[in-house]
């Protein structure tokens, strides 16, 4: 007896790979192939006896690892990603010098504290005026 329903979408193993590679999403993979994201799981199980996002995290690892790189090539001659990947990779930030004389700071620990006393005192009055109510 012949199988009813529906024939199987083909989908090219080599250009899933690809796909994962370049960090396609699942919707993505699946608007390639002209297929629902159910097929895409589907196939997966049957391809790799994995589901969709574990095959994904093995596939899509060699794509990182090439922009990694690429990355790196890049910091050679670029200055700006040079220091990004200084930032990414090993903690460096850029110090900001402030500058100011000591009356300025002053003043701002003064208005500070003055803003401090006003919203105790408003949250004084406000409970004051809540006990009243009661």
């Amino acid at each position: 007896m012949a199988r009813t329903g529906r024939p199987k979408v083909p989908i090219d193993e080599e250009q899933f790979k690809g796909l994962c590679r370049i960090q396609c999403t699942l919707t993505e993979i699946a608007d390639w192939f002209k297929c629902s994201e159910d097929t895409i799981e589907r196939w997966c199980k049957r391809t790799y006896k994995l589901t969709f996002a574990e095959a994904y995290k093995i596939h899509a690892a060699p794509g990182r690892i090439s922009l990694r790189r690429t990355q790196f090539k890049m910091a050679e001659h670029s200055v700006p990603m040079a220091i990004w990947l200084g930032k990414q990779y090993l903690g460096q930030k850029e110090v900001i010098e402030q500058t100011g004389d000591d009356a300025s700071a002053e003043i701002l620990k003064d208005i500070a504290y003055e803003i401090r006393k006003a919203k105790e005192n408003a949250r004084a009055e406000q409970t004051g005026s809540n006990s009243i109510s009661n």
